[in-house]
Formats: C-alpha cells, structure tokens, sequence
C-alpha cells in the first residue's frame, strides 16, 4: 500500500507541473540515483551512508545538508566514508593538480575492498587512475552538487573544504562577476581590479538598514552591520581589513569608510564626514606607492576610529599608523616607484609657486628613478597632486605648512642627488662645496652649507676625556645620508598624521566608535627582512584574535538557544607568538644584540640557534648560518638575517639633526623637525603632543621592534573591547589583469587568511541549523495528516524528528531553532525527495496512461472524420476544376490587356517625375553656391574680429599677471610684519582688551536695529496704505478730469507725470521694503528655532498633564472600588454569624472529643475479646464497611489482628459517611428541584442560597470532627507508645481516617461546584452585566477578597515608591559618574599641560601660561554666558506661560463677545463660524457668499479653523469647509475694500497651516486634509479672482462673486507653492509608512501556499543584525494600507488628479524598492518568487482597477517589476529562449537582465541553473535590440529630413 499525503500531494502536483516546463523525470537515467544498501535505517551508519551517496549524485542534496554534509565530509568521515561505504559509480571528487591546484573528476569504476586505486575520468574526457594510499588518509575530496555551485556564502555549500571554496569562489568571480562571498563571519573580497557600478549612492541606501544575510554580499553589508550593531548594543565595532599587497585593503577600506560618512552624516554644519573622506588621498599620496604586486600599495598599516554621538552621527575620526616603510625613500626595486607625493610634486613642478623648489622631471633624482619606469598607466600624477592639494585645504593646513611640507619633500629629494667624491684610498670624501643639490638642500630647509657639507662626511666620536671628529668613507657617508632621509621623511609622516587628527578632533564627547583597521596581509617573498618579521608577527596576533572571536560566537549560540555544548578545540598560535614577543624571545634577543657595542647579525643568529633550536616553530636551515626559519599558522617563512640590527637601531647621526634643529625656517624647525624625540617607528597615538627634540640617549632609546611590538598590543586591546567584523581581501592574478583567476595564488591567500578556520569551529559541534517555521514548510511531505492538524508548529518538528531519527544526540532542539549533527539533514533531504520521487512516478503513470487512452480516442475519432470528409472532397474537388477552367480563360484575357495598359502609363509617369526632379536639382545647386560664398564672407568678417580681441585680451591679461606678482609680493612682506606683531603676547591682550565691551555694544546694536527695523515696517506699512489711497483719489481724479476736459492735454499730460513719479516713489518703497523684509526673514529664522524648543517644552507639559488625567481617572475609579468595599463589609458581617455559629459547634465537638476518650479506655479492655471474635468471624468488618474500598485494603494489608482494635470506632465512621452520602444524595435532588424552579420563575435563589450554607456548615463541622479525633488518637498513642500492638492499631486507624477525609473533601468539592453555578446563576438574575465580581465563593469566611484588594493596593504603592527611589538613584549614580569623567578628562588635560610646560623653555612657559589663562578666562566667559542664557529662557518660558493665561482670559472674553453677537446660542469658535454660513446663505441680496468677522478675532478665527480643527470634527461637513469659510471672509474684505485686513487673514493662514504641518509632520490624515483645503482654496482664488482665463467655465451666478477690488496673484503664487511643499510631506510620509512593507509583502510573503521552497542560507541567516520577533508583512497589510489612503484623501475632497498623481508616485516607489532588492538579493532570484511576484502584482493592479486608479498610470510603473517577474519564470535555456526574453523585457536594462539572471538560483532539484552561454546570448541580444531601435530612431530622423527637403 502507498500511503497518500493530501498536503504532499498538493505539493508534488506543483512540482511536476514546474518538471513538465523542463523536462520529464522519467527521462532520468538509472545512474542518476544512486542508493547505498546499508544497515538498517535506523543506525547511524545507514544515515551517513545514505547522506553520502544521496549528496553526490542526487540534484537536491546539497539543498537541506549544507552545513550538515561539509562537516562529515570535510573533517570528520573522509576516512569513513571510503572504507565502510565504497565510493560508487559516477561520484564527482576533486583530485590535487600542479597546474590547477584541484581538478574535478568522475569516478567510472565501483570501488572494491583491496583496490589500490581509483578509476577516474577527468573533465576533458581523458581516463585517470588515482592512487589511494590506505595507510595515510589521502582520499579524494567529494564535490557539491551543481545547485550549489555559485552561493554567495560558503557555509551553505554540503561539502566544505579547500576545492570547494575555491571552486566556488572561481564561478562566483569569472562567471557572475562577483566579488564578494561570505565566509561565515568573514567577507571575502577579490580584487576585480577593475572599477565596478556597484559603489554609487544608491546602493549605500539600498543597503542601509537591511539585514546582513538579506542582501548579496558587499562591504557594505559589512559596515553596516557594524552601524547597526553600534546602535542597538551601544558597543563600539572595528572592521579589520587585510590581505596582501595588491588585494585591495586600501580600496575597501576607503568605501566602508565612505558608507559610514553617507549613512552617519554629521548633524552639524562641520562637514565632518567631508574631511574624513579627504584624509585618504593625503595618506595615499605620502604612505602609497606602485609594487610589483599593486600600483597603490599601502606601505604602512592604520587605524582610523570614526567617532558618533548619541544620535550616531559622525562627530570626528582619527588615524593611528603603523610601520611606515622608510626604506623605501632611499631605495626601490625593479618596476617600482617611492611614494607618489614625489612624482606627484615633480609633474607640478612647473607651477610658479614651486619655480624656488629647483625640482626637474622624476628620472633625474636618484630617490625617484631607481625603479625604472617613473609613471604608471591610467594615472596622472599631477591631477592627483592638486586632489592632494585641495584635500589639505579641507582639512585646514594652511597655505603655509603645505608650502613647508612640498620644500621638505624636494630638500629630500636634492640629498638624495648629492655627488660624493672618494679621497684618500676610499677611508675620506667629500662633497664639492658648488654642488647644486646640496645648495638646494641647505636653502629649502633653512640650516648652514658649510655645517651640513662638513657634517655629511664626519662624525663626531665622544669618549671620557675628549672629542674626535673622524672621516668617513663612501658607503658610510650614503649610509648617513639615506638615514637622514628617512628620518626627515619619517617626522614630516608624523606631523602630517598628527595635523589630520587634529582637523578631524572634535570638542564633543564621543559616545560611541567604529574601527576601519587597514593593516598588512601575511607576506612571504624570496628574500624576507626585517619588515616581513614585523608584518608577519602582526598577523599572528590578528590571527589568534580571530580565532577566539570565531569560538566566542559559536558557543553563544549554543547558550542562547540553551544547547548543552562541550569545549570545541581551535588552533591556538600562541607558542608561535611566545617565541616571537616572549622574555628571550626573537624581539627580546635582537634589543639585547642592538645594545651590545659591536653587535653583529651573525651573532645574533647564533644566539637564535643556541636558545630556540629546540622549538616546534623555530628551525635553522641547512645551507646557511645566517637565516632562520618561524613557522607560522600560514606557512613557513625563512628569514635572511642581514640588517636586522641596522633597522632595529635605526641611527641618525646626532650632528646632522643639531643642523636641521637650527635651521632658519622657524616653522618648519618647530613644526615638523621637533614633533618629538627622535624614534624610529611610525606609531601615532591619537593626538601626540609636541615637544621639543632631546639628544638621542642610547640607554632610553627604543627600538623599532620594542615600539612595534606596543603599538601591536596596544591595538590588541582597542581590537579585543570592540565587536570585530572581518574582510579579507584576495588577489586574484599577479599580472593585474581584470578578471583573471589564478588558482595558486588564490589558494596561498586563502591558506594565510585563515577562511577555513571559520568552517573547522562551527563544524565541531551542531553546523546545521533551522528554524522550527523553515523545517516545517521543507519537511512537511514528510509529516502525517493528524500532525499537521495541530496548531504548534514546534511540536510537530519535533514528534517528525523522533519518529524519523531514533539516535536522539543527533539533534537538539534549540529555543527559536533545531540544532543537527554531522549527515542528519541530508538524510532527511534523502527521505523527502524518495517521497517526491515516488509520488512523482504515480502522478506520471497515471497522466500518462490517461494521455495514451485519450489519444486513442482523439486518433479513431479524427480517421472516421477524414474518411468521410476525403470522399466529398474528391467531388466537390471534380466540380471545381470545370468551373475554375471556364474562369481561367476568361482571366487570361482581361489581366494581358491590363498589364499592357499598366507597362505605359509606368513609363510615362517616371519620365515626367525624372524631368521634375532634374531641373529641381540645377536650381538648388545655383542656390547652395550663392549661400556658400556669403556665409564664407561673414565667417571672414568674424574671424579677424576675434583675432584682433585675442590679441588685446593677451597684452591686458599679461599686465594684469605683472601687477599680481607685484602685489603679492608686498602683501607677504606685510604677512611676516603681521605675523611677527601676532606672535607677541601684547597682541594678544590688546585683541582681548574690550571683548566684552564690543559684545555689550553688539548686543545693544541689535536691540536698536530691531527697534529700527520695527519703525520702519509701519512707516512702510503707512506709507503703502496712503500710497494706495492716493493712487486711487488720483485715478478717481483722472477720469473726471477725462470725462470734463477730454479736450485738455496739458493737465492729463501733468497727471501722468504726477503718475510716473508716485511710481518711482513706489518702487523706492518696495526696495526699502524688501530690505527690511529679508532682515525680518533672517530674525524669522531665529524665532522659529526658539519656538520650536518651546513647543518641545510644551509637548512635555502636555505630557505631564495627561499623567495627571490618567491619575484623576484612576482616583474615580478608586471610589468606585471603595462602594464595592462597602458592600463586601456588609457580606463580612454575615460571615462573622456564620463564624459565631462554628464557634459554638467548635464547642460541642470539644465534649464529643471527651466522650471519645472515654471509649479509648474501653477498647483497651476489652482488646483480648475483640481481637479472638474478629478472627473467628472475619467477614463482619467486610460487611460493615460497605462501600470504601480503599479501606478494605489497608485493612488486607495490616492485618484483620491488628485492625480489630479499633473496628467500632470505624464503624461509626462508616455509618457517618453512609448518612452524609444520603444526606448529599438528598441535597442534590433538592437543587435540582430548584433549579428547575429557578430558571423559569427566576425566584427561590434565596432559599438555595441558605441550603447551601447549611451544607457548608455541617461539611465544616464533619472536618472538626475528624481533626479533633486524629488529635485524640495521637495523644493515646503517644502516651501508650510502650505497646508495639497499641502502636500499630492506631496506625491503621490513622490510615482509615485519612480515607475518610479524602471522601469528605470530595463531596465537599462537589458541592461547592454546586454552590458556585448557582450563585453565578442567581448574580447573573439579580446585578445584571455591570455588577462587580462576588468575592464570596472565594472562601469559607468571605473575607478573602477585601484582604486580597487592600493587599494589592499596598503591593501597588509599595512598587511605586520602590521605582521612584530606584529611579532617582540610578539618575544620582549617573550623575556622580559624568562629573567624575568629567574631572578626569580635566585632570588629564592639565597634567599633559604641566608635563608641556616643564619641557619648554622659560620664555615658552611665560608664553604657554599666558595662552592658558586665556583660554581658562575665555571658558569662565562661555560658562557665564550660557547661564545668562538659561536664565534668560526660564524668563521667555514665564513669560510665554504669562501669555497662555492672557490668551486664555482673551479666548473666554472672545467667546463671550460671539455669543453675544450671534444672539448667546454659540460659545464656540467654530460652530459660531458654522451657523455664521447658514446666515449668510440663507441671504439673497448683496452679501450673499461672503461672511464678517471682526478683526480683533482674527486669531480666534484662525485658531479655531486652523490651528486647533481636527479633520474628524468636520468629517460629517462639506468637505474642504475651511477653505470655504476663509474664501467668504476673503470676500468680505474684498467687499469693504480693507486691504489690511486681506493681507493680514492671508498671511495668518498660511503660517497658521505651516505651523500645524510642522507639529504634524508625520500625520498621513492631516496632512492630506491641509493639502485638500490649501488646494481648494487657491481654486476658488483662481475661479473668482475675475480674470477672464478662469472665468470660462463660471456660471453668471458665479462671476457676480468674484473679487472687485484686489488682485492676489502674489498670494496664489504662495499658496501654489505651499501646495506642494504639502504634497511633498504627504508622499514622503506615505513613503515612511510603506517602504518597510514592500520587501516583506511583495517578494517575501508567501501569497500562494506551498510554492517556495524554503532553501537555507549559509551562517549570514543566523547574524546578529537579525532583529528578535517577527517584522513580517503580508501584502494584505499594504493593500489596507492604501486602501486608508485613499479613503482618506477622497473623503477630505482631495482633486481626483492629485490622488492619481499621488498613488502612481508611490506604485513607482514600490516598483524602485521591489526591483532594488531583487538585484540585490539572490535568495529571492528564483521560479517561485517570479509566481508569487507575478501574483501580488496582479494584486495590485486589481486594487487599482477597483479603485478606477487605471488611468492614473500606475500600473505602468509597475512594467519593470512584471517584466522581472516573467524573466524569472521564463524558459531559459535555447537561443530562442534568448529571444523571447530580449523581446520581451524592454523596459528592463541589460544590466538589470544579467543581474536578475546571475543571481537565479534553483530552489529545488527540478530546475537548473542558467548557463553562461545563456547570458552571453541574451547580452547580444540586448545589443542587436539596442542597436535596431537605434537604427530605426535614425531611419525615422531621415524620412523626416527627406520630407522637409521635399517639401522645401
């Protein structure tokens, strides 16, 4: 029997409809499916076997078992694999190759037990026999499924190991052009080495705020993990980047770096995130430089922390450097270049403000030409000079230093040039005292030629009596002179470094960071010094870092989700690191020889020999005596010894930097120079202070490798408090070739950058993992119908794991997710696709039999039908051959005599056209001659006139450049005066002097210039008005004097002179006036900004006063809680009577207990009779007892001897219990009877109520009685304890009470159920549904519910106060801690200020102290002026306070005031405006359409049609009623002429309707009813404002009401303009509502049931961005969504063509959003998703249909997202497959087509993925379509060209 699951069927049915588009399953040869015949299915070793076999030929293995299979076959079951279960027949493996590393193989040949090889054929179909060697592992690796091949994390693939990552790295890179993949934690990045379309704007936005495992893969998916990190876990981040040179660090860095300035912009106007960004061309230019491997390697490592506020916004940044390579100033190898800031200033070197640098082309100096080629292909040095240029421009270096920093550059470039002359035999030289280069040197940095010529090629020896000066060789003087220029180099890189941090240090405290960590990739070359050491070493320490990190997390999944874990084992590199940082170690070792006097690098190898040969890390090579081998985590490196000492010392001789001290360029020498105490190694702290150079003291000196190793842990520090995020970049070829991937290469990276270290952790434990929703929709097929009936999704995992996996230990089930070990997933992928397979081949059998038989009916049927239709066909064919016969001749005839007319009239015809169109030729060839020759004459004309303005604009601008110079020349002569003035502390003073005065004076100024300001707005306002009233007296007067002396010219003449001249006044005025108008705009500006803070104020209040509410409304409730009290007070009272009667039983149970003591002594004596009659007749205590069976056998048990004791007194139990179970019985018929009378009369509830309590009372009684026995017993017992006899009666008595007791408590249960449905019964009748809850069944007593209510109360106020002083004490703590950061931060500040102090000279500590107390001086000032500040708001608060109760007293009298105008029926604004409108309707005369209002209640009309109106409150009304009222008023005021009052009503609404905007700026209904008022408003504007263009469509009725007096124009054009701001806040705010839906709705959601097949992602699934709970949305909730909006916006009046305009612009943004995210997203990229896409889009367009939104063109924007949707269901596989796509995806691009089909991933194993043939074929498609459309542009273009001609 075949068990059949509906729900799977419905399953398998889609699938094979999704199989019939692709092929036929049963085309699948045998090969296909390969099974392994194991143990049984229950053992483990079936369940690996079968995963195995299953997961290397079966499509969809690799689709469950990602994680699952990698570990088993990765790690751990290689070895198992082969020798329990035999590799089988056409299983693929990797197999090693020299060339291609690893090489794909199919295995043609059943492995057997004793074979020594393996039967392979490769790709290229050659036959291959792989030797296995049993004893040493060396098995081939399995390889993945196709359908994995391709995914963008590495963890997702089944078979994890070092072919695989490669592999697919290699199709990810050469077929999709991708370049990055995860890695579990890491992001793997290969340089493309080539620019990319995927860094611009809009991908940082479309990565920003999305998940990390939601997207592809990106470095910027990577930072913003760390962003979103940083917010949520308030923990700051570092994102460490490395690999090797070439690999692009540098380049992601950089965009990491530009995603944070973009995403966390500075909220100020700093430009912070600006001058972040500029850093890196400056560190680029002097830390760069072209290699063989890279041309911009970064040859120093940095550390840039990118500082945010609360409100993550950038606020500064600063860089640390490491191991800058200084040796690359002197010298260079083949093929490379220096840094770039030399040719870089050399291809400038023609500007005239470097003519005085003496600087020629780079291949003339030695330091810039050593490499060869001095330029590099796809760069101009100059360009990026002037980037460099501008970028220290943005970060404040003034034109100064930089001139400085360019002469210090070139100074080193003229020694670098300097000519040597050997004398004496070699043991001397010199350097001629005319050297050009030297004269150079000397002049750029300011120091002596003699000193530094002599210097040069002496040192000075020092001993205990006295002083030599000694010559020098040759190599000895280059030796000295390259030091010195490194030197130079090396503290120019630190002033640089350290002016950079300063430009980018910011005063505000830094709440929060992230880490851009740039350093060094592991390096090995063929010779390996002393920097490789360093760079080596600093990777040994990242690596360990990394991974702990990587443990770190693994087992805080497993304690987050309460796994039971065991310690996992992880390589650790600490011994290698020991053997480098540890006491004795290498560094340790190489300081001690350094310190030696004549210490050699023999010596020091020596020493390494001697100490660590006995290391595991450490190895001596056997050809030479001066290297030594580390190996380390990478590989193994060997070292050479040489200069390891001179690089670790790093000497300068002490006399070449007295020189430099002394140099005359004072600047330079303090700035640069003296940065610090001479140091070799390039290490920058944030923000070092300057100090003034010190000699260089051997003893305190530190080496490079002392500082370095620092610096390093000092990194390891900041690094291990910070959450890290991992990039390694990969380089992908040597050659620099784009798109080129070579597999040594990339293996070598890979193997040093620790990528697999990440799989090896996560996989010793339980890799795979699921969430319990994901396994429910892959698993279901597998679960039985009555299991998929329950509701708990967990549960049913759960019950379907143990009945398919008896092994519990191979799976866990975790709090949110289900945990498997090693095989276990593909063994359940093995299990679902055989329930697939079989279903499928049932579905088939029967389709296909049902085809067969309908095509044999179909093909019986059709023959009948030929038959049939042959034989009338064949007569009816006889007959029509007689009659076309006839037909034909008669055809003949008429077309020979047509065809001979037709052959003339052709002829004649092209020979009149030829004879038009040739003379037309000779006359338009005479004209274009004629044009020719005067267009020729004008280009003449023209020509000589512009040589002849060149020529003057060149004698003038050659002036002009004379007198430049002239001037510049003495403004620096000026400068230096200036800057010699500024220096002095008197300057200083005198410009302190009378700062405050000039503040106090500033201050009253602006006070005047207010006041000013204020008199000249109502002089212009008075002059406006008299203006306007003379202009109309004027033009009253000009048209009587028109109608009375038409005649006389002269006075009209002197009227429009008088006309003119009020016009100039005029236009004076208007000029005055928009003066004064922007001085109000600009004060307007600082009066919204303080308005703004007292509306935040006002929120608080508003707050508070709402709490306020809250507890009044909880205070009413309380006196409803206290009446309650009352009546239960009253049930206390009969409860007590009820007590008093218990009492008194109480005591009557007392003389019973007496009576029962009495008896007690009887049964003693008479124990002997007793206890023989029991045993004579043993069936009377069966008899007796009845019905108790448990009794019975307690008496069994114990013994009839030992029961007999006491069998009276149980007797008489028992009789008790017999009359309470008939008494029970009795009470229950009798409530049944009142029941029965209870519910149809309703009456008797009282009489039940008083059994009731009787019943409760005897129950009661019965307890005591039995309580007071048991304690009678014991005490007999106690006092007779002697008699062991005794002793076990009484036992068994105990026991038989119990018994009794547990019966009494059950009926008691029974009858208090009873009594509790009849009281609810009775409640129910008496109080009805708002009587309060009855205490009373609670308990016996009834005082329960006042003791549980008085005891909450007290629980409530007690948590208050508790919160309250948890609160106020968490908020002191704060306190306390900021004030003591806070002194802190000062008391550091003043010791680096005291330590500054006592290294400068006395002079300099006068100066330093004056500065101090000035700036002390300048802080006390802020201070004092913030107070004022805030002493002078509390003033504004008070008095605006003052003003609220005013306005309050004005509002009551306002209202006053209306009702008494409209006759006292109205008190309020706007219902008063209301009737106001009937009244004005209801008139028919003259003011019919206007309304009055005074104007002292203009604002109470504003407040209360505007300011204070809520949409719901006029919902009911016309719509758009504001705008109605306002348009009467405006009438009004048109009608009475009052053009103050018009202007005044106008400008109060509009600013009335900004501010209720601005407060509402993200309320969808309010904004969508301003929008509806503002626009109706300036339709009846326009309507009615009387100029003929809107009056076409006005009925007469409506032209008598349109405005006679004023011309608004202006205020249109405002309120046009407010109209769209107000549109724009509607779209943005319908923006904000939906844009988090879209992506969830439309591509994730699953509309259909059953069509996605859930395919799990890799460890990116499982990030830590992932927010708790579920954000999910269905496409339901958008649709309810716009459905709000727009019955919003109709029921508000909104115009039709705004709606449309409104919804199409958010279906586009819909369309932008969707589309976006499935570039951007491969999980989405599939058949399935195409469905349910296509099918929400119908959706949508269905909603617009129904919404008669069609015409809107809406839907049109949704063209792009359908046509994506169509090519992910579409075929694709032929060239006509290709076609059809390029045909039919017109409206999306190329890109976008190959993007969409890179990224299609199959989510089964029924389809396949696209190949790149496919997409190659659809690119020239897209071409050819291109280019015919083009074509046809152009063919169109000139027929229109042929027409004009022809026409012309």
């Amino acid at each position: 029997m075949f068990f059949w699951n509906l729900e799977a069927c419905s399953q398998l049915c889609f699938q094979v409809k999704k199989l019939a588009l692709v092929s036929s399953i049963a085309c699948l040869a045998p090969w296909q499916w390969v099974w392994v015949k194991a143990c049984s299915v229950g053992s483990n070793l079936s369940f690996c076997a079968k995963e195995v076999c299953f997961g290397v030929r079966s499509a969809g293995g690799g689709v469950g078992g990602r994680n699952s299979v990698s570990v088993c076959l990765s790690f751990f079951f290689p070895f198992f694999f082969f020798f329990f279960f035999p590799p089988l027949q056409y299983t693929r493996v990797w197999i090693p190759d020299p060339d291609e590393v690893w090489r794909s193989a199919e295995i043609i040949k059943d492995y057997k037990e004793g074979d020594k090889s393996l039967h392979l054929k490769l790709e290229d179909e050659t036959l291959y026999e792989y030797p296995i060697d049993l004893q040493g592992n060396e098995l081939p690796f399995l390889r993945n499924p196709d359908i994995l091949v391709g995914e963008n994390d590495l963890t997702a693939l089944s078979y994890l190991h070092e072919p695989a990552v490669l592999h697919n790295l290699k199709v990810r890179f050469l077929e999709s052009n991708h370049i990055y993949t995860y890695c579990g934690i890491v992001l793997v990045a290969i340089n493309p080495y080539e620019q990319l379309p995927i860094y611009e704007q809009d991908v940082i936005y479309a990565y920003s705020g999305q998940n990390m495992g939601d997207m592809d893969p990106h470095i910027f998916a990577v930072a913003e993990e760390a962003y979103k990190q940083m917010a949520r876990d308030e923990k700051n981040q570092s994102i460490i980047v490395s690999g090797e040179s070439g690999a692009g660090k540098t380049v992601s860095a950089k965009y990491a770096m530009r995603f944070f300035a973009t995403v966390g912009g500075s909220a100020s106007d700093t430009n912070i995130e600006a001058k972040v960004l500029a850093s890196s061309p400056i560190m680029e230019a002097i830390g760069n430089a072209k290699t063989t491997r890279n041309d911009n390697s970064s040859r120093f490592g940095k550390y840039i922390q990118i500082g945010f506020d609360k409100r993550y916004h950038i606020i500064g940044a600063n860089m640390r450097t490491y191991l800058l390579e200084k040796s690359r100033v002197v010298f260079q190898a083949e093929d490379e270049r220096n840094y770039h800031i030399f040719y870089q200033l050399c291809a400038s070197a023609s500007l005239p403000e470097f003519k005085d640098l003496g600087l020629t082309c780079a291949e003339d100096f030695f330091y810039t030409s050593q490499g060869g080629d001095t330029s590099i292909d796809g760069v101009d040095d100059a360009d990026d000079f002037e980037k460099t240029r501008h970028a220290f421009t943005l970060l404040g270096v003034k034109e100064s230093h930089q001139t400085t920093i360019f002469r210090i550059i070139a100074a080193i470039l003229h020694l670098g040039n300097l000519e040597i002359q050997a004398e004496r035999d070699g043991d001397a030289c010199s350097v001629s005292s005319e050297d050009e280069h030297l004269n150079n040197f000397c002049g750029l940095l300011g120091v002596e030629y003699s000193q530094m010529q002599h210097w040069l090629c002496h040192r000075k020896l020092v001993t205990t009596s006295e002083t030599y000066v000694k010559s020098m060789s040759v190599q000895q003087v280059v030796n000295a002179r390259n030091a010195l220029a490194k030197h130079i180099y090396a503290r120019l890189f630190n002033w640089i470094v350290q002016h950079i941090n300063k430009a980018l240090h910011t005063t505000v405290k830094q709440h929060s960071f992230i880490g851009v960590l740039d350093i060094y990739g592991f390096e090995t070359f063929e010779v390996n010094s002393f920097e490789q050491f360093c760079i080596n070493y600093a990777n040994e320490k990242l690596q360990q870092q990394f991974n702990s990190h990587v443990f770190k997390l693994e087992q805080e999944e497993y304690m987050k989700e309460g796994i039971p874990w065991t310690l996992i084992d992880f390589y650790d590199n600490q011994p290698c690191i020991d053997l480098i940082e540890a006491k004795l170690g290498i560094l340790d070792l190489l300081d001690e020889e350094c310190k030696v006097p004549k210490g050699t690098d023999q010596n020091w190898a020596q020493k390494l020999y001697d100490r660590h040969a006995s290391s595991q890390h450490f190895q001596k090579p056997r050809m030479s005596n001066t290297s030594f081998i580390v190996l380390h985590f990478a590989d193994k490196v060997e070292y050479q010894s040489e200069g390891f000492l001179e690089k670790n010392r790093d000497t300068v001789y002490e006399e070449q930097i007295n020189i430099l001290k002394a140099s005359k360029v004072k600047a330079m020498s303090r700035e640069v120079i003296s940065t610090a105490a001479f140091q070799s190694v390039s290490f920058m702290l944030a923000f070092p202070c300057c100090a003034t150079a010190r000699p260089a003291n051997k003893e305190h000196k530190k080496t490079v490798g002392h500082q370095f190793r620092n610096s390093l842990h000092l990194l390891m520090e900041t690094l291990n408090a910070t959450t890290p995020h991992y990039v390694r970049c990969i380089k992908p070829n040597d050659e620099k070739l784009p798109f080129k991937f070579d597999p040594k290469r990339a293996v070598q990276q890979l193997r040093a950058c620790g990528v697999l270290e990440t799989i090896r952790i996560s996989a010793a434990g339980f890799p795979s993992r699921w969430s319990y929703h994901d396994f429910f929709n892959r698993y279901r097929v597998l679960m039985k119908k009555r299991d998929l009936s329950k509701n708990d999704k967990k549960q049913i995992c759960q019950t379907l794991l143990e009945d398919l996996i008896k092994d519990p230990d191979k799976f866990q089930f975790g709090r949110t997710k289900i945990f498997f070990r090693a095989g276990q997933v593909a063994y359940l992928e093995k299990l679902r696709a055989d329930k697939f397979r079989a279903a499928t081949i049932m579905i088939q059998k029967t389709v296909r039999g049902w085809l067969q038989r309908v095509k044999y009916k179909r093909l019986r049927q059709a023959a009948m039908v030929i038959q049939r239709y042959t034989r009338g066909h064949l007569a009816r064919r006889l007959a029509e051959h007689l009659r076309r016969t006839r037909a034909a001749i008669i055809f003949q005839k008429q077309y020979r005599m047509l065809r001979i007319l037709r052959a003339f009239q052709r002829v004649r015809n092209a020979t009149i056209t030829i004879q038009a169109f040739a003379r037309g030729m000779f006359v338009r060839r005479i004209y274009r001659k004629i044009l020719a020759e005067h267009k020729a004459t004008i280009l003449q004309k023209y020509v000589r006139g512009w040589l002849a303005r060149t020529r003057f604009h060149r004698v003038r601008g050659a002036t002009i450049v004379l007198q430049c110079y002239y001037r510049r020349m003495k403004a620096r002569q000026e400068l230096k005066a200036l800057r010699i003035e500024a220096r002095s502390a008197q300057h200083l003073k005198k410009l302190n002097i009378g700062m405050e005065n000039k503040v106090v004076q500033l201050q009253r100024k602006i006070d005047e210039q207010n006041k000013e300001y204020k008199l000249l707005n109502e002089q212009l306002s008075m002059l406006t008005s008299a203006h306007s009233s003379e202009v109309e007296k004027l033009k009253k007067e000009l048209v009587q004097y028109q109608q009375s002396h038409r005649g006389d010219g002269n006075q009209l003449v002197s009227l429009q002179e008088e006309m003119e001249h009020l016009r100039l006044e005029l236009e004076k005025a208007h000029g005055e006036r928009k003066v004064v108008e922007d001085s109000y705009v600009k004060e307007k500006d600082l009066l919204r900004k303080r308005i703004s803070d007292l509306e935040e104020e006002n929120a608080l209040l508003k707050q508070e006063k709402e709490e306020l509410n809250s507890r009044i409304l909880c205070q009413s409730e309380g006196k409803k809680k206290f009446e309650e009290n009352i009546q239960m007070k009253k049930e206390l009272e009969e409860e007590r009577s009820r007590y008093q009667n218990l009492v008194k039983e109480y005591s009557r149970l007392e003389q019973r207990y007496d009576n029962l003591r009495d008896e007690m002594t009887i049964i003693k004596v008479t124990k002997l009779k007793l206890s023989v009659f029991y045993s004579n007749y043993p069936s009377i205590s069966t008899s007796e007892i009845g019905d108790t069976e448990d009794v019975i056998q307690q008496v069994e048990e114990v013994g009839m001897e030992k029961a007999a004791m006491d069998m009276t007194l149980f007797l008489k139990l028992q009789k008790r219990v017999r009359e309470l179970e008939q008494e029970r019985k009795k009470l229950q018929t009798q409530l049944e009877k009142k029941e029965q009378e209870s519910w149809p009369s309703g009456s008797g509830s009282e009489s039940t109520k008083e059994s009731l309590q009787e019943l409760e009372s005897e129950n009661k009684k019965l307890k005591n009685e039995l309580n007071e026995l048991r304690k009678a017993i014991a005490d007999r017992a106690t006092q007779n304890n002697s008699s062991n006899d005794i002793q076990d009666s009484y036992n068994l008595l105990l026991n038989q009470l119990k018994s009794a007791n547990e019966e009494l408590e059950v009926r008691k249960e029974e009858v208090l159920i009873l009594r509790t449905q009849i009281m609810k019964a009775a409640q129910q009748k008496e109080t009805g549904k708002n009587m309060t809850e009855d205490w009373g069944y609670l308990n016996e007593d009834g005082e329960l519910g006042l003791a549980y209510q008085g005891l909450k109360q007290v629980a409530r106020l007690l948590e208050a106060q508790l919160q309250d002083q948890r609160r106020e004490h968490e908020e002191e703590v704060e306190a306390l801690k900021n004030q003591v950061d806070a002194m802190q931060e000062e008391l550091e500040k003043q010791q680096q200020a005291f330590l500054q102090t006592l290294q400068l000279s006395p002079e300099a500590q006068v100066e330093f102290g004056l500065q101090q107390e000035i700036t002390r001086l300048t802080n006390e000032n802020l201070d004092l002026k913030e107070l004022l500040e805030k002493l002078e708001k509390n003033e504004k608060k008070l008095k605006k306070q003052l003003k609220i109760y005013m306005k309050k007293v004005q509002d009551f009298e306002g209202d006053l005031a209306v009702g008494r105008l409209w006759g006292g029926e109205q008190h309020s604004g706007f219902p008063s405006l209301r009737n106001m409108q009937v009244a004005v309707q209801r008139k028919e005369k003259d003011f019919q359409g206007m309304l009055e209002y005074y104007k002292e209640d203009e604002p109470l009309l504003i407040r209360n049609l505007i300011t204070d109106l809520k949409p719901q409150a006029v919902s009911a009304t016309v719509p758009c009623l504001p705008a109605y009222i306002l348009y009467m008023c405006i009438r009004h005021a048109d009608y009475i002429n009052d053009d103050q009052k018009v202007h005044s009503l106008l400008t109060s609404t509009i600013n009335g309707i900004k501010k209720v905007l601005k407060k509402h700026n993200d309320d969808f209904q309010m904004t969508s009813f301003w929008l509806a008022n503002t626009c109706r408003l300036l339709h009846c504007l326009k309507q009615y404002s009387g100029d003929a263009g809107f009056m076409t469509q006005n009925t007469p009725k409506q032209n008598e009401h349109c405005l006679k007096n004023f011309d608004l124009t202006e205020y249109r054009q405002v309120l046009s303009h407010l109209s769209i701001q107000i549109y724009q806040q509607l779209i943005k705010i319908a923006e904000g509502i939906l844009q988090p839906m879209i992506v969830s709705a439309v591509l994730e959601n699953e509309s259909i049931q059953g069509l996605s097949g859930v395919k799990p992602m890799g460890y990116r699934n499982r990030s830590s961005s992932m927010a708790d709970g579920d954000s999910s949305y269905s496409l339901d909730a958008i649709i309810r969504q716009l459905n709000t909006f727009h019955s919003i916006m109709c029921d508000q009046g909104l115009d039709p063509e705004i709606v449309q305009q409104v919804f199409k612009q958010l279906f586009y943004m819909i369309n932008a959003v969707a589309l976006n995210n499935l570039l951007l997203r491969k999980d989405v990229c599939s058949w399935s998703t195409g469905m349910q896409l296509r099918f929400n889009i119908s959706q949508l367009e269905e909603w617009l249909r129904g919404k008669n939104l069609q015409q809107s063109g809406a839907a049109q924007t949704l063209e792009p997202l359908i046509q994506a949707a169509q090519l992910l269901q579409l075929k694709k596989k032929t060239s006509e497959d290709a076609e059809a796509i390029c045909s039919l995806c017109t409206s999306l691009t190329t890109q976008q087509i190959v993007k969409i089909l890179n990224l299609y991933t199959p989510v089964n194993e029924f389809e396949e993925r696209v190949t790149v043939a496919f997409i190659r074929d659809i690119q020239d498609g897209c071409c050819n379509r291109e280019q015919n459309s083009s074509h046809c542009f152009f063919a169109i273009l000139l027929k229109l060209c042929t027409f004009s001609n022809f026409s012309c």
